[in-house]
């Protein structure tokens, strides 16, 4: 087909939404893709790790897993915030495990012992080793950015610091979540998804599928004011609450009626629902091949959700992902179909709530990533 060039095992989606093709289903299937998508992808993009908030004083520390790495994010008693490869320099045994708050990161295999900025601080024996320099091993450090009171860390030196690669997603933070240094973390919830990553992030980034599958989401949402905008590494997704009732979750007396939902390439979604001062954060985690893990991370204004925040939460727990995962996991067996094969984009010249020109994006995206 003309819209979909092959090249060995590369495929070109066409520039032009509108007249494009989707990627083929092996894409979603295949070992080697997914191997390729670790070392071309997921070693060299901004990777999202906690709110600023979470590691608040002196040697507050979070572990994470990063592509295939284990990190370290700590505060140093300068509290300056850094990541390290989660490694003794000695013999490479785990050093931290979880979260926690320490001054020193002491390596429980043979002692070594390390500041939390990094440097050496003990080896027992040193000082009887001949011409060792014990000040040079030092934790490998890692890139760590901290945009809009989230940390984010990157595997790649070289990579575009992530406050110019997403300077627009910037600015519409700033103006639709003017709280976000205030939020506090209050929740986490987390699935296990019997699909490939890109599925869940494509199911993500249209609503065409939201008035057949979420019949309250669309009671809650005035899906005649939502629209979808493609940016350079993330795309936005805006409407407003509906006025009256709706069968998600109560609204009355909000104080936010926007809804605003972002997604920053590859895998984070972030979103802001009608309610109180609110941020959810959704990290979207291969899992092997055809299985995904997500966090779904609730930060407000208070630690401990009042009533109304547990029914919007209820209603994400029970309601609005249940209804996306049925779908994703469905979509995953049908692309192992000898019937599968790529489709158009259905995209809205006006990039309306049911156009597809948000998912073309990010398959545009993996598309030049793993070329």
């Amino acid at each position: 087909m003309q819209e979909l060039e092959v090249s060995g095992t590369q495929p070109l989606v066409a520039k032009d939404p509108e007249r494009a093709y989707g990627l083929p289903p092996w894409y979603y299937t295949d070992g080697g893709m997914a191997q390729r998508e670790r070392e071309r992808i997921f070693r060299r993009t901004w990777q999202w790790v906690c709110h600023a908030g979470e590691l608040d004083g002196p040697g507050d520390y979070l572990t994470a897993r990063v592509a295939d790495q284990d990190i370290i994010v700590i505060r140093g008693g300068d509290l300056v915030l850094r990541a390290f490869h989660n490694v003794c320099p000695h013999r490479a045994h785990e050093l931290l495990k979880g979260r926690g708050r320490t001054e020193v990161i002491a390596c429980p295999h043979h002692g070594w012992s390390l500041h939390a900025d990094g440097r050496p601080r003990s080896a027992r024996g040193a000082g009887r080793v001949a011409d060792l320099d014990h000040a040079a091993f030092g934790l490998k450090a890692v890139r760590l950015e901290v945009f809009h009171a989230l940390v984010f860390v990157n595997l790649d030196p070289d990579a575009t610091p992530l406050a110019v690669a997403a300077h627009k997603l910037a600015a519409e933070i700033e103006e639709w979540v003017p709280d976000m240094d205030r939020l506090v973390h209050a929740h986490r919830l987390t699935f296990s998804i019997a699909a490939n990553w890109k599925n869940v992030i494509d199911n993500f980034l249209e609503c065409y599928h939201c008035p057949t599958a979420h019949p309250a989401f669309v009671e809650l949402i005035d899906m005649r004011r939502y629209k979808v905008t493609t940016h350079d590494i993330h795309s936005s997704h805006m409407s407003f609450a509906r006025a009256g009732s709706n069968s998600a979750y109560d609204i009355a007396g909000a104080d936010v009626t926007a809804h605003a939902v972002w997604w920053l390439w590859p895998n984070l979604c972030l979103l802001r629902y009608p309610g109180s001062g609110n941020l959810m954060v959704l990290n979207v985690l291969p899992d092997g091949v055809e299985r995904t893990f997500e966090t779904y991370d609730f930060y407000f204004l208070n630690p401990t959700p009042d009533a109304q925040q547990r029914e919007a939460i209820r209603y994400i727990e029970d309601v609005l992902q249940p209804e996306d995962i049925a779908i994703v996991e469905s979509v995953q067996r049908g692309q192992h179909s000898l019937g599968a094969r790529p489709s158009r984009f259905m995209v809205d010249r006006n990039r309306s709530y049911w156009s597809e020109h948000a998912l073309h994006h990010f398959h545009s995206l993996l598309s030049q990533a793993l070329a």
